[in-house]
């Protein structure tokens, strides 16, 4: 009965209009340079996913990544064999699904504020394996890992090899977009919340007069 909620027509319409943002939201980045190199840049569209998971459930915020990605891929063909889009899409989920799973278990304000503290928290420490061991190795064949490297220890002298550069690099980068999210979430989420629900009860009394 829970995944018939979900998958009902006003949710799936909810799902694609979020992922939808999230994939404009994702062209539009900015790097932060005192933390990482330039071509690590930081985007916003985990926040209209993050809305969704906490008002739909944690599936429904892997399906809100899976449309994110698709549009993106319609809006701005991948760059990077699919890899990079695919990275985008397990980092997401890492961030998402967490924090999807334990606001559903405790939907309190201190609930959600742990939820997305242990969404950033398990989203770095991805982003540190999935660089170290996937995606610095694969940028590699497009950039010399020596010239990645060094631009990391540029900003941090302890840079000396994959796994320092995504430890110094790489982890603090995605606490940084972890705490930005989150704090854009929390501002928005009530108001959004409301208009969701209000649509999903819509949706329930038409059922209702249909059947009878």
């Amino acid at each position: 009965m829970r995944e018939n909620r979900l998958m009902s027509t006003k949710n799936l319409a909810v799902m694609g209009m979020f992922g939808a943002l999230a994939a404009v939201l994702m062209l539009f980045e900015f790097p932060l340079p005192f933390l990482a190199p330039s071509f690590y840049g930081l985007d916003l569209s985990e926040v209209p996913i993050l809305v969704g998971t906490f008002a739909l459930g944690p599936v429904a915020g892997v399906v809100m990544e899976a449309v994110k990605i698709l549009v993106k891929l319609v809006l701005k063909p991948t760059s990077t064999g699919f890899v990079g889009e695919f990275a985008n899409f397990v980092f997401g989920c890492s961030m998402v699904v967490p924090a999807g799973v334990i606001y559903q278990l405790h939907k309190t304000k201190k609930g959600a504020i742990s939820a997305m503290a242990a969404g950033t928290g398990i989203m770095a420490a991805v982003g540190v394996a999935g660089n170290a061991l996937v995606m610095l190795p694969f940028y590699s064949n497009f950039m010399p890992l020596d010239s990645i490297l060094a631009a990391g220890a540029a900003i941090h002298p302890a840079v000396g090899d994959v796994w320092t550069f995504a430890l110094f690099c790489v982890g603090p980068f995605n606490v940084v977009k972890g705490i930005v999210v989150s704090l854009i979430t929390a501002l928005v989420y009530k108001r959004i919340s409301v208009m969701i629900h209000s649509v999903q009860m819509e949706g329930r009394k038409q059922k209702i007069a249909i059947k009878k």
